[in-house]
């Protein structure tokens, strides 16, 4: 009875250990290209795409565009109201105008006429000076006579010399405060030119994020604006492959846009500062051939090819054990150095030969 009972236990086990083994995937190595690339997800943005931002507060008096249009570099965009700013820029005109007056004015003229007042009482002083100094050569007259009229001419000229000083520093003074008032009337017209926000750019409007009557801060985006037709892809790379990146790498695209269908870029820009709360680098790419329609911000997968190799020894990753070993098809295992690897399959660089059958291993 016992050995009944062992025969059927035997074949029995038989049976589950065929019906297992021809459960078991098998494989055998194969010479083909491998690619090793790196995923880096992010998004399609316009090329010289900006957020509008207004350099002062105010009210959003104006709306002068709408989200579609095309702008050209300086067009104006919005336009906001602020009282003060106007009044201010209105008082700096008056008070250059005042200025501009002042430099042909009454003052001026006055301090000129009390010049040519003086010059003209130094040049007769002068006169009689010349001529007392002839009497006494010809012993006509006094020496007090003489020393009084030399006095009067020195007196005379010390005041022509002084009413010319005045004039000057009269007339530097106007044409300085003059100066002064068509620069503040310039400050207060480019500060109220700041409450008319311009395009930095020529470009499409994308967008638009603020309603006329609303309060505009520096702080607020008012609209989205960047190139009509040229795109750039910007792409989120981990920290721990950075350093594989190189200008010029091919990187093969992906867009829920357009579902099954890849797309070719090129690695133009590597951005070389990390943003310390995602741990990843900005990269940009160009499309080496872009699709027919494009909008900013549409999403995309990438794989940047880093290292390629033909005629490479693979083996589908997931027959691999520990990083390190494979299983012969005899339970042997065996262990293997690796290459380049992509997320389907692996290089084989030693350990195993195309001839060799591989099983994969039970999970």
């Amino acid at each position: 009875m016992f050995a009944i009972l062992q025969r059927c236990f035997f074949l029995f086990s038989l049976i589950f250990w065929a019906g297992c083994t021809s459960k078991t995937e098998q494989t055998q190595p194969v010479l083909e290209n491998i690619t090793e690339s790196v995923y880096a997800p992010g998004v399609v943005k316009s090329k010289n795409q900006y957020q509008v931002h207004s350099t002062v507060s105010g009210l959003l008096l104006k709306m002068l565009v709408a989200e579609g249009d095309l702008v050209k570099k300086g067009d104006p965009l919005f336009i906001l109201s602020n009282e003060s700013s106007r009044l201010n820029t209105d008082n700096a005109r008056l008070a250059a105008d005042f200025a501009a007056l002042n430099v042909q004015g009454d003052r001026l003229e006055e301090m000129k006429a009390n010049v040519d007042l003086a010059k003209q009482k130094m040049q007769n002083d002068s006169v009689l000076m010349q001529r007392q100094k002839g009497l006494w050569a010809q012993q006509i007259g006094s020496k007090v006579e003489l020393e009084l009229k030399e006095l009067a001419y020195s007196s005379s000229r010390t005041a022509y010399e002084t009413a010319v000083l005045r004039y000057k520093e009269l007339k530097k003074q106007l044409n300085f405060s003059a100066a002064q008032s068509q620069k503040n009337l310039s400050i207060s017209k480019t500060l109220e030119g700041d409450f008319t926000v311009r395009s930095q750019t020529d470009g499409r409007i994308y967008s638009i994020l603020i309603e006329n009557g609303e309060i505009v801060t520096p702080q607020m985006t008012l609209a989205v604006v960047g190139d009509a037709s040229d795109y750039i892809i910007e792409l989120q790379v981990d920290e721990y492959d950075i350093v594989k990146m190189k200008k010029g790498q091919k990187i093969l695209l992906s867009l829920d846009s357009y579902k099954g269908q890849v797309f070719e870029a090129v690695l133009e820009k590597i951005n070389p500062i990390m943003n310390e709360r995602s741990r990843t680098f900005v990269v940009e790419a160009v499309f080496s051939k872009a699709p027919e329609v494009l909008y900013p911000n549409l999403t995309v997968e990438a794989n940047i090819v880093t290292r390629t190799k033909e005629q490479a020894l693979t083996i589908p990753r997931a027959f691999l054990v520990n990083d390190s070993f494979v299983i012969l098809a005899s339970k042997e295992q065996r262990k293997v150095e690796t290459g380049l690897k992509d997320y389907r399959k692996i290089e084989i660089l030693s350990g195993l030969s195309s001839s060799d059958i591989i099983v994969k291993p039970v999970k």
